[in-house]
């Protein structure tokens, strides 16, 4: 077996191209990520740490205080580990390390390895992320087995495109979990026709609706309102077919009930116990295990996202902000309300939070009494009058001053012109006016939190390492 102490080694090798997979499969399907892992090859060797982008920078202390009794552990499991298959995996702990999400596992060609990446504020669950982090580890396991000779280098390929399959991965968990190995859902036709689903059309229209799978066996406890005849039931490889059904179920709180074969027929409102939903909304959607947020999906592909801004940069600035903890969440929540509303509604909208003691003064359709915010009805109302062309004015103390207003402002270098008049506008009033946060919503589900002419959002903190191979170092002498 190969040893980690030279950076060119065949373990360094493997670590670099596993990494730079898992990254880019990440970062498509959770937005921009970081990954990075912790690992000994044999329980006689230091541990080694390969963390390219510092993701786990700020974590010192927790890393040292699991890592410094690992490092002189020496007990008969160590030793029966190496004679284990590469395929057999034995899952170590959480570290439960605030924003991060790993695995760690033993097994037989790698003692210890512990792969990392951040934990995004917006996403569904962390279950197929866990589960994409599981793989890689199999992966290397396999990889370190192997001879150099026979090395592929194909890890970071499988990696790259394992969003479906991690779904799948973590879907078959459960459903093991719940019914057995004999479950008969076909996973991979389920999320394929989910997937194909979402990016077919039916007179111009992408499909709006519920579709519930369920195990078989248990179709006869569902109430249908109305059941298809056995030798009529379409089947699920029939897309166009299954779309043309989904109408029936649009806009109403019924679903589409299929047992994963085939579409059986149409139950009312009441929840199915451990279904398999997809809630299809149009451009987007969602995959619920149960009540349970798995993923969501979009375009042909599966995503972490909760599709709703967390608007963590307005969040921020409120904190550093002089109000009280009572008016800085009122104010938090209210804004959060109206951008969610606007997301779902598909609508484009900005609102200006003016954080100045005395208000400005915004042309637009000023309010005789301004509206509380505070007040849930009120939202409602004040998300009404964001349709109209031009601006929410919010003040410090959550009151709707006035809407339609008009941000006026010079021409700055940081404008883009890809973006529309509306965001411009608010790139130029932001640089002239220090206390206001304004907020951008656009039609087509991107939100931007700008402030002193800078879109806060897009600003990028680090930038994805490129090289081929990635450092390692003794993780005593990272730890200082």
């Amino acid at each position: 077996m190969l040893t980690i102490n030279n950076q060119h080694t065949f373990c360094q090798r493997c670590i670099s191209d596993t990494l730079d997979g898992l990254r880019q499969g990440l970062s498509h399907f959770a937005g921009p990520s970081r990954t990075a892992i912790i690992v000994r090859i044999k329980p006689e060797d230091p541990f080694f740490i390969c963390d390219p982008e510092y993701l786990l920078s700020g974590h010192e202390v927790g890393i040292r205080t699991v890592f410094s009794s690992l490092q002189n552990q020496k007990t008969d499991r160590n030793k029966n580990l190496e004679s284990l298959h590469f395929g057999l995996l034995t899952t170590e702990p959480d570290l439960n390390l605030s924003g991060l999400i790993s695995y760690g596992c033993r097994s037989g060609p790698v003692d210890y390895q512990r792969w990392f990446t951040g934990h995004h504020p917006d996403i569904c669950s962390t279950e197929p992320i866990r589960r994409w982090l599981e793989h890689a580890a199999w992966r290397f396991s396999h990889d370190m087995a192997n001879d150099a000779a026979l090395y592929t280098g194909i890890s970071g390929t499988f990696l790259k495109e394992y969003a479906t399959q991690a779904v799948q991965d973590y879907l078959l968990d459960q459903l093991n979990i719940a019914f057995g190995l004999d479950n008969r859902i076909i996973l991979d036709l389920l999320l394929n026709t989910v997937l194909e689903l979402s990016s077919t059309r039916e007179e111009g229209s992408l499909p709006h609706g519920r579709l519930s799978f369920i195990e078989p066996s248990f179709i006869g406890d569902i109430s249908f309102l109305a059941r298809l005849r056995r030798d009529e039931r379409p089947q699920l490889e029939n897309v166009k077919h299954v779309r043309k059904l989904l109408q029936t179920v649009e806009d109403s709180d019924n679903h589409l009930v299929s047992d994963g074969l085939s579409i059986v027929g149409i139950a009312g409102p009441e929840a199915i116990p451990f279904a398999i939903t997809a809630d299809f909304q149009g451009q987007h959607g969602f995959l619920n295990l149960g009540q349970r947020p798995v993923c969501s999906f979009s375009r042909g592909r599966f995503q972490a996202s909760t599709m709703q801004a967390k608007l963590v940069e307005v969040e921020e600035i409120l904190l550093e902000s002089k109000l009280d903890f009572t008016q800085r969440n009122t104010l938090f929540t209210s804004v959060a309300e109206l951008v969610h509303r606007a997301q779902q509604k598909r609508f484009g909208c900005t609102l200006i939070i003016d954080l100045n003691e005395k208000p400005l003064d915004l042309r637009g359709q000023v309010l005789e009494q301004s509206l509380d915010l505070s007040n849930t009805h009120l939202r409602e109302l004040a998300s009404s009058l964001s349709r109209v062309d031009g601006t929410l004015h919010i003040d410090r103390l959550c009151r709707l001053l006035a809407f339609g207003c008009i941000l006026d402002g010079a021409a700055i270098s940081s404008e883009n012109l890809g973006r529309g008049a509306r965001y411009n506008s608010a790139l130029r009033f932001s640089t002239m006016h220090d206390k206001v946060i304004i907020v951008v919503v656009s039609a087509d589900r991107p939100v931007s939190v700008i402030r002193h002419g800078i879109e806060i959002s897009s600003r990028c903190l680090w930038q994805p390492q490129t090289s081929s191979v990635f450092p390692m170092m003794p993780l005593e002498k990272w730890l200082g």
